[in-house]
């Protein structure tokens, strides 16, 4: 049956169920159009009982006077208005004061973690690309620690970390002859480096997992007449590779910030519930002075002034890369 003689079946139907029929018509079209969104409306409805509904609590509970006095019945706390938030940029003050110590120590902690999360990973996917032999089995143990559960990963890491009998200090001082003495490593310190070990050790497998799925769109081709100009490996990977990695790059890069700079499982399985000063990154930090304190109203002030921080970081972050990108392109 031709398509001309379909239409015109279709034609000659439509006239014969006559204009009571123009409505049905419509219903189902509407029905059509409706039906993605009703399906979509669950999970958006669970989306903002996880993520929205409990943010808006936060911000609500910042402007409150919510102290232990009132945890029984949370809207009969006074209305504080901006004083929870006065007192926690309050720098000459002592809560101001700890939590500015915590921000800086967060910034150098993502800054270093991040650095070295991407060098590792970069630098693993670039020498992973030739084919050879046990490559499929370096890949494979490479993103072990990006597998592995959290919890059980740090609590191991945390007894590598002991003075007595950990495996650190077995090798350092007791095979290696490193230092007089066997170093504390989860207090003083030595606990910003414990962190940033665990932390990279954690987080570089995602890098190195998505860098070498961004290799795989660079034509080989490019490598070879690349090759033949007599250009060195250095000047391929400078030329072609981390130029043509510069959108992997971009989200990778924030990706792996917001996840350090909100990182609250490493700090809080490593450490306990009371960090060392030098591994007091400000997630640990609210929920000390939220749940230790039992003054919710300044912990979520501190929750709402940390939201504002990655939300301007984030924005003047992919502003620049992207002005970066079309400037380049251009």
């Amino acid at each position: 049956m031709t398509q001309t003689a379909v239409t015109q079946r279709s034609e000659r139907a439509v006239r014969t169920a006559g204009p009571e029929a123009a409505p049905a018509r419509r219903r189902s079209g509407r029905r059509r159009i409706a039906l993605p969104y009703l399906l979509l409306l669950p999970a958006l409805l669970l989306e903002l009982l996880v993520h929205l509904v409990p943010m808006l609590m936060g911000i609500g509970m910042s402007f409150k006077e919510l102290t232990q006095f009132f945890i029984r019945d949370w809207s009969s706390a006074p209305w504080a208005g901006l004083d929870n938030y006065s007192v926690s940029i309050d720098f000459d003050a002592p809560v101001g004061q700890a939590l500015l110590t915590s921000f800086l120590t967060t910034c150098l902690f993502t800054l270093a973690s991040v650095a070295l999360c991407w060098f590792l990973g970069t630098a693993a996917a670039v020498l992973l690309q030739e084919n050879f032999r046990g490559r499929g089995l370096l890949r494979t143990l490479f993103l072990v620690p990006y597998a592995l559960p959290v919890y059980a990963a740090v609590i191991t890491w945390a007894f590598m970390f002991q003075r007595d009998n950990g495996l650190i200090n077995h090798v350092l001082h007791d095979q290696l002859g490193i230092g007089d003495s066997p170093a504390f490593w989860l207090i003083g310190d030595n606990s910003f480096w414990a962190l940033l070990t665990v932390s990279v050790w954690k987080g570089w497998p995602f890098a190195f997992l998505t860098v070498m799925a961004g290799l795989q769109n660079i034509p080989r081709d490019m490598y070879e007449a690349a090759a033949l100009d007599g250009a060195g490996v250095w000047k391929q990977i400078r030329h072609i590779t981390l130029p043509s990695l510069r959108q992997v790059n971009q989200v990778l890069v924030l990706v792996l910030f917001l996840w350090t700079f909100n990182d609250f499982n490493t700090p809080f399985v490593l450490f306990g519930k009371a960090a060392p000063e030098a591994a007091d990154l400000i997630s640990l930090h609210i929920y000390q002075s939220s749940f230790l304190t039992w003054n919710f109203g300044t912990g979520s002030a501190m929750s709402v002034l940390l939201l504002l921080f990655l939300l301007l970081v984030t924005g003047v972050y992919l502003l620049l890369t992207t002005r970066g990108r079309k400037a380049s392109d251009a």
